[in-house]
């Protein structure tokens, strides 16, 4: 049997932990002999860290770390993926809504010969704004990632813990595992899984977070967004050399004038925004390039805790 390390992201999920972790300590020992669970509280404003501490205590098999400052989902899940000891990697939500239960099926398809596979839900448990959302970033993750499987993609994965060398090295700011995981493979699988709804507390990733992190995707570990630019740039280009010839080749047909000031400010306007456009573009990236030069790191943790044993009470033999 495979080694497991389950890896939590945390964040304001003190309601769900008590019960999330029960059900993985019911289930986990039926997937493996050895198994850990690694909570990454990314500074919530709840009591989430001492729900951590205490189920440290509890269970000799869970561990928690906890940053400095809210960092962002995927910064965490990395955080955790390099503390991992085991062989397999289980990464989920801590808001039960990725049953534990489902685990089994993920690690069935693992074993077909594939290095990562999804849980893609057979039913978003989501609102309108955040599916729509949520296809956005997989359009923008399906460019970044290059694999097919990226519009299957979700936080509930299981991969080879072997991946992480191929990032062993990466130190940016800016985090996508998914992408990230592509460094290493490209044996990639989606399996439908169970989604269930959302019982305790509220969601934390709202519709400006999905556009941000579809964004970073896109200028962070793309090239799509210069491409486009490039295009837009050379068919505006085609364009205005069309109307140039046509305004020439009526003026010499008609032995007019060519047109005037109207036509020649909106032809200005047209080159003025494809260059800004182009110079927008560009910018980020220099600016990207300018963060990773300063060295800036993805996470940095503030605490950690494993459990200890109770220490034997005074008197005893």
């Amino acid at each position: 049997m495979p080694s497991l390390s389950v890896i939590i992201p945390v964040y304001n999920g003190a309601l769900s932990l008590p019960e999330l972790t029960a059900q993985l300590a019911e289930e986990l020992p039926k997937l493996a002999d050895q198994y850990e669970i690694i909570f990454v509280e990314d500074d919530g404003r709840d009591n989430s860290w001492d729900v951590i501490k205490g189920l440290a205590r509890q269970y000799p098999w869970v561990r928690g770390f906890k940053h400095m400052r809210n960092y962002g989902q995927h910064n965490a899940l990395l955080c955790g993926i390099r503390a991992a000891r085991h062989d397999i990697i289980v990464t989920m939500d801590d808001d039960l809504q990725h049953p534990p239960v489902e685990i089994r099926k993920l690690l069935d398809k693992l074993n077909e010969g594939y290095d990562v596979v999804y849980g893609k839900p057979q039913q978003e448990q989501h609102g309108l704004l955040r599916d729509f959302a949520s296809q956005i970033t997989k359009l923008a993750l399906q460019s970044a990632m290059g694999v097919d499987v990226a519009r299957s993609v979700s936080a509930f994965r299981v991969f080879r813990t072997q991946l992480r060398d191929a990032f062993t090295s990466y130190q940016s700011p800016y985090v996508s595992i998914d992408v990230l995981l592509t460094w290493g493979t490209k044996r990639f699988a989606a399996i439908p899984v169970r989604h269930d709804p959302r019982t305790l507390g509220v969601s934390n990733y709202t519709l400006r977070k999905l556009v941000r992190h579809a964004l970073n995707m896109m200028t962070g570990f793309s090239t799509l967004p210069l491409q486009v630019a490039s295009l837009v740039g050379f068919g505006l280009t085609m364009f205005g050399v069309v109307v140039l010839v046509y305004v020439i080749g009526r003026a010499l047909i008609e032995r007019a004038a060519p047109a005037g000031f109207p036509f020649l400010a909106s032809t200005i306007a047209i080159f003025s925004g494809a260059q800004l456009f182009a110079l927008g573009i560009m910018g980020e990236y220099l600016a990207r390039m300018h963060v990773r030069i300063m060295g800036q790191p993805s996470s940095v943790v503030r605490e950690a805790v494993e459990h200890q044993p109770e220490p034997e009470q005074a008197g005893q033999p």
